[in-house]
């Protein structure tokens, strides 16, 4: 899943925990953005701490969930991966227009004829904020410590599970050979760290980067201050090789309560509202009219799904959890999903901020994006969604209860975010249409869902990821490979999906370089998760977010013509934005386009060309 609260979940204390960030674009939660108090910006916040005050320009972004990670070879959030993109460079970027590839830490890049050597040219003018130079030593020990350190592993192992052999000839040259032709070299999501500050952690399964400050990186912005639960406040890095942000800080403070979040841009305590991940419908409402405030309402890069527990085990065969067996049977799962009114989630929920769910990947990246055929289509039909159960051997005894061959009765239980107005808003038309089927669920709505969802305790979630340009995260995350290796540890799996005709179609779109064959991959890949009614995507949500005008001037949207600011591929918007009162109406952006305005209703199409771009990986508890 891709970035949230509800995805923190660890298995046991020695392990990192995972999150999962469900793609959550505004309820139909009977919320209306209220006047709850919101608290006051302390001073450590607000940057008159040991770092700032003065006549700083600081930027606040109120955010809904927490960071689970400081360290870039652990996190998972959206936060805390969006974070690690201000702090330090990964090889390539992802320029805000069009999602093209563009040059980070490697001014340019090149394979060899049989596409198993890759060497990158790393720039010369990017420095770590310590003084030292970063060099192409420092990308060479960062993948060769992923690459044989599982703690390091955790959270972006698959980039490097194909690499042969990693090393730095030169400061400025860095080579990787592949085991076999990989199509993601250009999308190598993986921030490089200063190999003289992280050669130094003993245990990278545990340590958490969150002690020491300032941390040193090399991004545009350089970590100063964290509290858990609490706040992150950043610096802008005046010798950032791009050239320094325009606002002197960043905070990031963290809402538990939505609306108390609105309040507080309300009041002027905070510049930027992202939401749960996404403002509600009636949030976004409210705000929008109201004097020095913006809102913006994009097509999103997320999904929202439901995911199924198929039975949780790992790589040694071990099982674990106690999902119902009942969910073993497709044709369970299928009827399930014949049973959720889409376009109501759609209308009713989301009040017309999303668009009907289908297949995994969003329709924003239209080279990638699948819709099942007439025939293949699961809609929206509880009678036939019953002869499925009654066929499964799943029928209804004298209350009217589905009942099995053990005469026990379906009660079903669906795991969601008590963050997360949509979870709750969906869950009350699910207990009523599956209710109908004959069948009961439970709702767990808990802050942290990740104990119980590593665990494999549950039955169902609500699910959701943030897609990347080049979606090989998301796509690498139900195979077999992600697997955890027993049971006490914990792996990149989403939901403990194993299928094999999958595995085989993910195999074959890693090394395929032709953009077009490789899509006509993915979408199959795609059709395959449709089938089998693990992923049951019910919405794409819109991005709605919202800002001050009289605190911001400008800002980067990604894409530009129609996109979001907050869990960007990239820093654009932070970056780039622009204090109202700075006389500065450049945006701060070299190749990206700034937007002041609403930019809302448009479906952006990304073409696929050539370019294989960053996966984000997301969720409202969101992964990123």
């Amino acid at each position: 899943m891709s970035t949230h609260d509800q995805h923190g979940r660890a298995r046991t204390a020695s392990r990192p925990r995972r999150f999962r960030f469900l793609a959550a674009a505004g309820a139909a939660a009977l919320l209306l953005a209220s006047g709850v108090a919101a608290p006051s910006a302390t001073a450590e916040e607000s940057g008159g701490g040991d770092g700032g005050g003065g006549g700083d320009k600081v930027l606040t972004v109120a955010v809904a969930q927490s960071v689970d990670s400081l360290s870039p070879f652990l996190a998972v959030r959206l936060l805390s991966t969006s974070i690690h993109r201000l702090t330090y460079e990964y090889l390539t970027n992802y320029d805000a227009k069009d999602n093209h590839v563009i040059p980070g830490l490697a001014t340019e890049w090149k394979s060899s004829p049989d596409k198993l050597t890759w060497t990158y040219t790393i720039r010369s003018d990017s420095k770590w904020s310590d003084g030292e130079q970063a060099t192409a030593e420092d990308a060479a020990w960062t993948f060769n410590t992923m690459m044989t350190d599982s703690g390091a592993a955790t959270a972006n192992g698959s980039f490097v599970g194909n690499f042969a052999k990693v090393t730095a000839p030169s400061p400025t040259e860095l080579v990787i050979r592949l085991k076999k032709p990989q199509a993601t070299m250009t999308a190598l999501d993986v921030p490089i760290v200063p190999k003289h500050v992280w050669e130094k952690v003993d245990d990278f399964s545990k340590f958490n980067n969150d002690k020491d400050f300032p941390v040193v990186g090399n991004g545009p912005f350089v970590l100063t201050d964290y509290k858990p639960d609490s706040y992150v406040r950043l610096k802008a890095n005046k010798d950032f090789w791009r050239g320094a942000p325009k606002f002197d800080e960043l905070v990031f403070r963290y809402y538990k309560d939505q609306d108390a979040a609105v309040a507080a841009l309300r009041k002027g305590e905070v510049s930027f509202v992202a939401g749960s991940p996404s403002l509600t419908p009636a949030q976004a409402a409210s705000l929008k009219g109201q004097e020095n405030i913006r809102v913006n309402d994009a097509p999103g890069r997320r999904f929202y799904a439901l995911a199924t527990n198929p039975g949780a085990r790992a790589k040694d065969g071990t099982k674990f959890g106690d999902g119902d067996p009942s969910l073993l049977d497709q044709r369970v799962r299928n009827a399930l999903f014949m049973a959720v009114d889409r376009k109501a989630i759609v209308d009713k929920v989301f009040q017309g901020h999303a668009v009907e769910g289908a297949g995994y990947i969003p329709p924003r990246f239209s080279s990638y994006f699948f819709e099942p055929s007439a025939d293949q289509k699961l809609a929206y039909d509880p009678e036939g969604a019953g002869k499925l159960l009654d066929e499964a051997g799943y029928r209804k005894n004298a209350d009217g209860k589905r009942v099995g061959k053990d005469g026990k009765p379906l009660n079903y239980r669906v795991l969601c975010h008590a963050t997360d107005p949509n979870d709750k808003a969906v869950g009350k038309y699910l207990q009523e249409w599956w209710g109908d089927l004959g069948i009961s669920i439970t709702l767990d709505c808990l802050d942290n869902v990740s104990d119980p969802w590593l665990a494999g305790e549950y039955d169902l979630a609500f699910d959701g990821w943030s897609v990347n340009p080049d979606p090989d995260f998301v796509l690498s995350i139900h195979t077999c490979d992600a697997l955890p290796a027993t049971p006490k540890e914990t792996g990149a799996t989403d939901n403990f999906i194993c299928d094999q005709q999958y595995d085989e179609l993910y195999a074959r779109q890693l090394g395929e370089y032709d953009a077009g064959k490789r899509a006509e991959i993915v979408k199959r890949m795609e059709s395959r998760l449709y089938d089998t009614g693990y992923m049951n995507v019910m919405a794409y949500p819109n991005a709605v977010e919202a800002y001050r005008t009289d605190q911001i001037e400008s800002i980067t949207t990604m894409p530009s013509a129609a996109g979001n600011i907050y869990g960007q591929d990239g820093y654009w918007s932070w970056w780039s934005a622009v204090p109202a009162d700075s006389g500065d109406s450049s945006g701060g952006s070299s190749s990206t386009g700034t937007v002041i305005g609403i930019v809302a209703g448009v479906v952006v199409l990304v073409g696929l060309g050539v370019l294989f771009a960053v996966r984000r990986r997301a969720s409202a508890d969101e992964r990123e």
